[in-house]
């Protein structure tokens, strides 16, 4: 099930969330508007939002049946196409739910590897999220023949319809067995490039999606990189090389973290991913001026754990990280945030606005201070 990005183009959609017992209602609030944003960057005309108190799962339609009813009467109403649930869905409870609804289902998981599709440019980004993209087909493939289940044959046969899952499932997993080789040939390619290279200093820009990377990343190379306000802009990492009191650095930005970043593409990206695990210094951009920013920063430094780094709160343990928290000129409460956050962190951290280049030669300094001294 390789995705169609057309599915979502001007189509009437809801969402539908869940707040489950780990999770607090601001958490599922700010999941919310981020998923509402991801589907609008698709296309999708989102109309309404629905959120039910969950104590555990419904194990055939996630939600309760009350809130499926209601559900399923205003995609009646209102001719809805498309119905977004924010949690990942079993591939029984996608058939029962599409089989109420009489309309699409899509799971966060797949409407991000939907956005990770489009934004893709280079062969190696594609490869690596196609990667993803089957291994999330596989996991949900029982749905995707369910329209073969009235041809299966009786008790202990073998129907026509198990015959196409079994096939299918040989297809994809033969796809996934060539696409890690392509990947790995070019891993292997990169390896070599990165030796070649070895006796420059590497650093990486990393951060939430939309914090301003490859504005950062523009202002600190001269570079030209494509910048636009919106989630997974760039999927493609980019390299450029800087120079800082004639000491030349190379400064590359990552794919930009996401609250439930979807596994697949953790485990496909691991070799995009592992050019941070290789930097000298981690740059670690947080947008202050984003009421969640806190979470963000959570979400960030889960992930790093995910991979294999290490992060401590002070520079020179583990993995070198210095926090950059950019959009200062949108931030009201400056002040107050900067006194929080210095009581938090210490001392180790810098404010800046990449769009206004504000503070731009202090981080210079301290980049150049922290791979050269400590």
């Amino acid at each position: 099930m390789i995705i169609d990005n057309k599915d979502y183009i001007k189509q009437k959609a809801i969402i539908i969330a869940a707040i489950l017992k780990l999770k607090t209602k601001e958490q599922v609030k700010n999941e919310i508007k981020e998923l509402n944003y991801l589907a609008k960057t698709l296309g999708a005309k989102v109309i309404k939002i629905f959120v039910q108190n969950i104590t555990n799962q419904n194990t055939r339609t996630f939600i309760g049946k009350g809130k499926i009813e209601e559900i399923t009467k205003f995609i009646r109403l209102k001719k809805i196409k498309l119905a977004i649930f924010n949690e990942n869905l079993s591939p029984s409870q996608f058939k029962n739910i599409e089989q109420i609804f009489k309309s699409k289902v899509v799971d966060r998981t797949k409407v991000i590897l939907d956005i990770f599709s489009k934004r893709a440019k280079t062969s190696y980004a594609k490869t690596q999220i196609k990667l993803a993209q089957y291994k999330y087909s596989l996991s949900k493939l029982p749905k995707l023949w369910t329209h073969l289940e009235k041809q299966r044959g009786g008790i202990g046969g073998r129907g026509p319809g198990e015959s196409e899952i079994e096939t299918d499932r040989r297809n994809i997993r033969t796809s996934i067995s060539q696409l890690k080789k392509k990947i790995q040939l070019i891993d292997n390619q990169m390896a070599t490039q990165r030796k070649h290279r070895k006796n420059i200093i590497r650093i990486s820009i990393l951060g939430y999606t939309n914090v301003g990377k490859s504005t950062l990343l523009n202002v600190l190379s001269n570079a030209n990189v494509y910048v636009e306000n919106q989630l997974f802009a760039t999927v493609d990492t980019t390299v450029r090389k800087i120079k800082i009191r004639n000491k030349i650095f190379l400064l590359s930005d990552t794919v930009g973290f996401i609250t439930n970043l979807p596994h697949q593409l953790i485990t496909s990206f691991k070799s995009t991913l592992y050019e941070m695990k290789e930097s000298d210094l981690l740059i670690h951009l947080i947008d202050i001026n984003k009421n969640s920013f806190i979470g963000d920063i959570t979400c960030v430094e889960n992930i790093l754990l995910e991979i294999g780094i290490k992060i401590s709160r002070k520079i020179g343990i583990n993995k070198k990280i210095l926090k950059v928290f950019n959009k200062i000129d949108r931030c009201k409460n400056l002040n107050t945030k900067k006194y929080l956050l210095y009581k938090k962190y210490g001392k180790n951290i810098l404010f800046v606005s990449a769009i206004k280049t504000h503070n731009i030669e202090l981080l210079n300094k301290k980049i150049f201070y922290l791979t050269t001294y400590s």
